[in-house]
C-alpha cells in the first residue's frame, strides 16, 4: 500500500481550517493540523496537532520544522489569518502591521521553512480574499486587511513562479464569505460548503494553472 498523503494546515482548529482537516482526513490523508490553540474537534480529525505556534515568530516556525521533521508534504495549505477592520481618518497603523504579519508574511514564513519538505508534485494553497483584489475593490476601507491579502497575492505568484521547476504549484484561493467567527458567522456559505469548493480547486491545481486567483466556486478572480 502506498503511504498517505501528507497534508499540512495552519490554523486548523476552528473554521474553514478545521473543516478542511475533517475533509482530508476523510479522504485517508494523513492531516497535521498547526495552530496556537488546539481544539477537540482538531484532536477527533487530524493526525498530529502541532499546537503552541506563533507562525509570525522565528520561534514558531522553528517549533513547526521540529514538529514535522521527516515529514515528506503533499499539500501545504497557508490558512491561518485576521481580520479587522480600520476607516479613514482613524486608521490603526499597528493593527495594519499586525495583520501584514499574519496574513502575509506568516504564510511566505512557513513555506519557505517547510518547501524542502515539500515532495515534487505537491502543491501550496494559500486562502486569500477577493478583498486583496485591486481591480475588484468597489467598496474601499480594511486597509490592513486588503493591503495583506493583496500582499499575500504578490507573494503567491512568485512562489508559483520560483517552485514551478521543482514541480509545486502553488494557488491562492478565496474561500467566499464564510460563517465563521472572523465575520462574527454572518457570511453566506457555511464553512463546510467553502472547505469543499476550496478541495475541488485544489484538486484542480497543476503546474500549467499554478500562480492563479480562484473564488472556491471555480471563478477565476481579477487582481
Amino acid at each position: 500500500m502506498s503511504e498517505p498523503q501528507v497534508v499540512v494546515i495552519t490554523g486548523a482548529n476552528r473554521g474553514i481550517g478545521l473543516e478542511l482537516a475533517r475533509h482530508y482526513a476523510g479522504q485517508g490523508c494523513e492531516v497535521i493540523g498547526v495552530c496556537r490553540q488546539s481544539s477537540d474537534e482538531l484532536s477527533e480529525v487530524a493526525k498530529q496537532v502541532i499546537d503552541g505556534v506563533d507562525v509570525t515568530t522565528d520561534a514558531g516556525i522553528d517549533a513547526l520544522k521540529t514538529g514535522l521533521a521527516g515529514k515528506s508534504i503533499s499539500l501545504l495549505i497557508n490558512n491561518a489569518g485576521l481580520l479587522q477592520d480600520e476607516q479613514l481618518g482613524s486608521i490603526d497603523f499597528d493593527s495594519i502591521r499586525t495583520q501584514m504579519e499574519i496574513n502575509a508574511y506568516a504564510p511566505l514564513r512557513v513555506t519557505e521553512a517547510l518547501v524542502p519538505q515539500i515532495r515534487e508534485g505537491g502543491k501550496i494553497a494559500n486562502i486569500t480574499s477577493r478583498m486583496g483584489s485591486i481591480a475588484d475593490n468597489d467598496s474601499g476601507g480594511r486597509y490592513g486587511y486588503r493591503a495583506s491579502k493583496a500582499a499575500l497575492n504578490a507573494f503567491g505568484k512568485s512562489l508559483a513562479v520560483d517552485l514551478k521547476p521543482r514541480g509545486i504549484a502553488v494557488a491562492q484561493l478565496h474561500p467566499g464569505y464564510v460563517k465563521t467567527r472572523m465575520v462574527n458567522f454572518g457570511g453566506l456559505i457555511t464553512p463546510e460548503e467553502s472547505a469543499k469548493g476550496l478541495a475541488e480547486r485544489i484538486a484542480n491545481l497543476n503546474l500549467e494553472n499554478s500562480g492563479s486567483f480562484w473564488h472556491s466556486n471555480g471563478e477565476e478572480l481579477p487582481w
